[in-house]
């Protein structure tokens, strides 16, 4: 049986991460050619290299218009076509992270940096992929944003406003090239099972973990189902779309996690 993504060409950015690699074997297996892009070539070499010929490693910055630009035509130069685009990179720099804090104290380079790599980019990737997916027939763009971007937090202001813009901006994309056959949805993690989690945030999983509704966190193979399956037509009918993937983090009243609490111990 042949894979519901046979026969396409993809760019994971971000690739050599937790969630992008997941996202690139998925594909794999399921028929797609890989460009998995990174800014650490390397990390794109080893999510690459175990994929064989379906996938291609690449270097880029999302910074620079030109190196997204040449990630693009390098890929369709490879693979000859290009159907999905899977906007993932984001700023992981863990010695800048916690110098995302609020509208007072954030140094002004620190949102700059954050806001241009996890937005400015992922419209670079979109501007210089449509065209090639328009010549092509059509396509799929999904672009990972966040919980963070949907609800306010105690800290990590530009991240969550960079997100916010991109649930936003998936909507101007899915209705501006809509009829050109360009779909565009993006997919709204919440705490998801990674090796750098815990050196991100440590104890942030404990605390977490009483807000969800599932017994376990999702990990990246779960995030990758859910790309694969907005990267096929399986999803030609959904475009726009924040999908949240947080195991029901938000959807709940605020209370619930000291709701549940009160409620044992009124029945121990």
């Amino acid at each position: 049986m042949m894979g519901r993504l046979q026969g396409k060409v993809a760019i994971v950015t971000g690739g050599g991460g937790g969630i992008g690699s997941a996202v690139a074997r998925r594909m794999v297996s399921e028929g797609a050619k890989v460009a998995i892009a990174d800014v650490f070539l390397d990390a794109a070499k080893a999510a690459a290299e175990p994929l064989g010929v379906s996938a291609l490693a690449v270097q880029f910055d999302a910074l620079d218009p030109t190196a997204v630009e040449a990630m693009v035509e390098t890929t369709v130069s490879h693979f000859g076509r290009l159907d999905i685009l899977h906007n993932n990179a984001a700023m992981t720099d863990p010695s800048k992270h916690p110098l995302d804090t609020d509208a007072v104290t954030i140094p002004i380079e620190i949102w700059d940096e954050i806001i241009d790599i996890n937005l400015r980019g992922y419209l670079l990737g979109c501007k210089y992929a449509i065209p090639h997916m328009v010549k092509g027939g059509g396509g799929s763009i999904i672009n990972t944003a966040s919980n963070s971007g949907t609800a306010g937090d105690l800290a990590r202001i530009a991240y969550g406003a960079s997100k916010g813009a991109i649930i936003t901006m998936t909507k101007y994309i899915a209705t501006q090239h809509g009829k050109q056959n360009i779909r565009c949805n993006s997919v709204a993690p919440g705490v998801v099972l990674t090796e750098a989690l815990d050196k991100t945030v440590p104890g942030l999983k404990d605390i977490i973990k009483r807000h969800i509704l599932t017994p376990e966190f999702g990990t990246p193979d779960d995030i990758a189902a859910l790309v694969a399956f907005l990267a096929s037509d399986e999803s030609r009918y959904i475009t726009g779309e924040n999908i949240s993937i947080s195991g029901g983090g938000l959807i709940h009243q605020p209370h619930y996690a000291d709701l549940m609490d009160f409620m044992a111990k009124a029945l121990a």
